[in-house]
């Protein structure tokens, strides 16, 4: 209640803001999509405004439009000898200054026939040789999606084919592949897992580091990507940062269940385009439980913060520099010796203390140097760490009187990776038809594995991994894309890694053609081969008894991908997009001990359970079609509505072929919002809804007489997968209101996620007390609110 007091105080004091006839700034850079090369001279127009504004581009590719009106608006960009764009939704606020990057194509038509102005592509990538199975997505997508806690990982299970794994945390499932097929990349360098609470060697968790706040528009891909994404077999998050304001300082503060934030950027002189940008944000419940508020969880507070940063300094003849930075810490005390015991409630049954500790860190150099316009080299220099504490105690209790009389040690896991990552790139755009790419990645890993528990009811200890050293994975690419004209465009590549901790090694070709056959329709395809390594952790496994890191010659995990798609522009803002894959997946890891284990089915849980002696011999095959019809936003609305249906299969030791972890069959979302404008146009309510149905988690069922006769859960793994669990439906509510002052703009929104209260169920779990199996549900009616503040 005393947050939801706070809330409605901010609300009041935004409204004590006079109304202004009030205008901003519109600036920016246009650039060639290919060479990245400053265009000079290029117009840019703010259409409808009376009279017309706008502005040509200066000698560094830069424009300003001062005195913009506040709102939705549509920019044109034009320059001779490349197609013109129509960018529409170009939302301008009193608060904080539009930023407008611009990437246009030269035309292999002669300027005398150009006569169409292109209505920009408001999926479309950052990268130019992504052809299919791809989708831009912007600032305004990741905070504006109902349910989609201003996350970009939560944002990407609203589209077509993508899944998360339960309500609690945010992975990424493609297709039905294991969330560890996923590759985070951060301008230009790849990342751990950029998730408080996540584990080491796993892509998701329950909260995002990656602040929406200082994200640029970036790229999500979900197969048969370019020959310069490698060491991935599902898809790739290409997630670039923003620059500074280069004029002016702003400043950014915000509060939420999420946290409280702050942010700062500007220009570091007047006479200088270098820029900086930060933004540190600390967890609510954590600091208002420090500051004494009791949420009647006990010690069961989640504690994270975390600090993004980049800084760009653009110079005349030695490139363009920067340095960026994410990094964030997080912790949580599950204590059972201080809970009440309930022994009819098996998750309130407190018999261990579990304390966890992780966190990421990433620090990267880029340097994006030009020899001429149409040649540029991007070096990086990057060093990232990631870290996993975790111990685990018995708790016994009296039976009789229930206080605790004995604490004994379980275990511990002590995690930490460290890799540095060299990489060169050089573009050449050779004329409008030709444009080649290669480059090389060199990571160098520091590793230290140990960890240790309590096996067999607790009779002895095991240890699993007591491993410090390094290993390193060497890559290189090459990739080519001719335009025959402006309706035909085609790729081919090829991309080669190899592991230096055994010298295994992949080449793997690569190649996506797309025909637009109408001025609104085109068909696509895509074919591939990606490999990728394992979470090192599954290296050095021990055998127990001996020691030995049986694990340590496995070779990569390898995947086909052919992809076709149809693309319709049924409207100027209505599209219709099918995609139908096929993926096969060979080399998998499988065990002999264990004839139905996969690691196609690892990876969506805190930790990777894996098993000493395995074994390259697995594998599994993806198939299925995804429809998206979208209606970008236009005339106060939007809508998006995506359909999956798909079939994941596995094969394991004993050559079975079942259903995978994450065979779900089917996806279905549904996304709507409206906007209305309050007041003299300056304010905005917003409504957005969101609904999802799927098929239910696949889980290994419960053998209960045999959890009965062992006192403790024992699975039917010969049935592993066959049980699927009750379909799942949220329907989700945000309700947000936007409040333009005087060089300030107040944000409001409250988002209730499952607002039905629907009882999704999580999985079943055997409660050796009752001596019954119990059901554990997914997330409950969970609102949100927010607010934030730009000035």
């Amino acid at each position: 209640m005393r947050i939801l007091r706070l809330f409605f105080v901010f609300l009041g004091l935004g409204f004590t803001t006079h109304l202004w006839a009030q205008t901003q700034t519109i600036r920016g850079r246009i650039l060639d999509k290919q060479s990245k090369f400053p265009l000079i001279g290029a117009n840019v127009v703010v259409m409808g405004t009376q009279p017309l504004k706008g502005a040509a581009t200066d000698a560094e590719g830069y424009f300003v439009i001062p005195e913009v009106p506040l709102g939705r608006h549509q920019v044109q960009v034009s320059y001779l000898g490349y197609k013109p764009q129509n960018i529409p939704n170009v939302i301008v606020n009193s608060g904080k200054q539009t930023v407008l990057n611009v990437s246009l194509e030269e035309s292999i038509t002669s300027s005398e026939e150009i006569v169409v102005t292109a209505e920009k592509d408001k999926t479309r990538t950052n990268n130019e040789m992504a052809l299919l199975s791809a989708r831009g997505f912007t600032l305004e997508e990741t905070s504006r999606y109902a349910g989609s806690r201003n996350d970009p990982s939560r944002m990407a299970q609203n589209f077509a084919g993508v899944s998360g794994a339960d309500d609690s945390r945010n992975d990424i499932i493609i297709r039905g592949n294991s969330p560890l097929g996923l590759l985070w990349r951060l301008e230009g360098i790849d990342i751990p897992n950029p998730s408080h609470f996540g584990s080491v060697g796993t892509t998701g968790g329950p909260i995002s580091m990656l602040n929406y706040n200082v994200l640029a528009n970036s790229d999500f891909l979900t197969g048969a990507f370019p020959a310069e994404y490698g060491n991935a077999v599902s898809g790739v998050f290409d997630l670039q940062m923003r620059t500074g304001n280069n004029s002016k300082k702003e400043y950014m503060a915000q509060f939420g269940l999420s946290g409280f934030e702050a942010g700062l950027e500007g220009p570091f002189s007047k006479n200088s385009n270098a820029t900086y940008l930060v933004n540190y944000r600390y967890s609510a419940l954590g600091l208002l439980s420090a500051l004494g508020i009791n949420f009647g969880a006990g010690t069961a507070v989640p504690n994270y913060q975390d600090l993004s940063f980049k800084i760009d300094v653009p110079t005349k003849k030695a490139g363009r520099f920067s340095l960026f930075g994410v990094g964030g810490f997080s912790s949580i005390d599950l204590l059972g010796s201080e809970v009440e015991p309930n022994p009819n409630d098996l998750f309130t049954e407190s018999i261990e203390d579990i304390r966890r500790k992780t966190g990421m860190g990433v620090i990267g150099f880029k340097h994006l140097y030009f020899f001429n316009k149409n040649t540029y080299s991007q070096f990086n220099l990057g060093i990232s760490r990631s870290t996993e504490e975790l111990r685990m105690d018995s708790v016994f209790r009296n039976p009789t009187t229930k206080v605790v009389e004995q604490i004994i040690y379980k275990g511990s896991k002590n995690f930490e990776e460290t890799r540095y990552t060299f990489r060169e790139q050089i573009n050449k755009k050779f004329n409008a038809r030709n444009n080649v790419n290669l480059g090389v990645i060199l990571d160098l890993y520091q590793t230290t594995l140990v960890d240790s528990f309590l096996v067999d009811n607790g009779s002895r200890f095991r240890r699993f991994r007591d491993f410090s050293g390094n290993s390193g994975l060497i890559r290189a690419y090459l990739q080519w894309q001719h335009r025959f004209n402006d309706q035909l465009i085609f790729n081919a590549g090829v991309y080669y890694q190899q592991f230096l901790l055994n010298n295994a090694n992949a080449l793997e070709p690569r190649a996506s053609i797309k025909y637009n056959f109408m001025p609104n329709q085109s068909i696509s395809l895509g074919v591939g081969l990606h490999s990728q390594i394992h979470p090192l952790q599954v290296y050095f496994q021990e055998q127990e008894g001996t020691g030995i890191q049986t694990n340590k010659n496995l070779g990569f995990t390898q995947s086909q991908h052919l992809v076709l798609g149809y693309d319709n522009s049924l409207a100027p803002n209505l599209r219709l997009k099918i995609e139908a894959y096929y993926q096969r997946l060979n080399n998998v890891p499988i065990s002999a001990a264990s004839p139905q284990f996969s690691m196609l089915n690892i990876g969506a849980d805190f930790g990777i359970s894996v098993q000493d002696n395995l074994i390259n011999e697995g594998s599994g095959e993806n198939y299925g079609v995804e429809i998206t019809l979208e209606k970008f936003y236009s005339k106060g609305y939007y809508f998006l509505l995506t359909g999956s249906f798909f079939d994941s299969k596995y094969q394991g030791y004993d050559q079975v072929k079942r259903n995978t972890a994450f065979n779900g069959n089917f996806i279905a979302n549904g996304l709507v919002g409206k906007e209305w404008k309050v007041g003299k146009k300056n304010n905005l309510l917003t409504l957005d809804l969101k609904t999802t149905y799927a098929g239910g988690r696949r889980i290994v069922p419960i053998d209960l007489q045999a959890s009965r006769a062992q006192g403790h859960e024992v699975l039917d793994q010969t049935s592993a997968y066959e049980q699927r669990l009750d379909n799942y439906f949220r329907l989700d509510l945000r309700v947000g209101f936007k409040k333009n002052g005087k060089k300030i703009t107040h944000e409001w929104f409250i988002d209730v996620q499952n607002i039905t209260n629907r009882e999704n169920i999580f999985t079943y779990a055997y409660n050796p007390i009752s001596q019954n199996i119990e059901t554990t549900y997914q997330l409950g009616l969970f609102p949100t609110i927010q607010w934030r503040v730009l000035f």
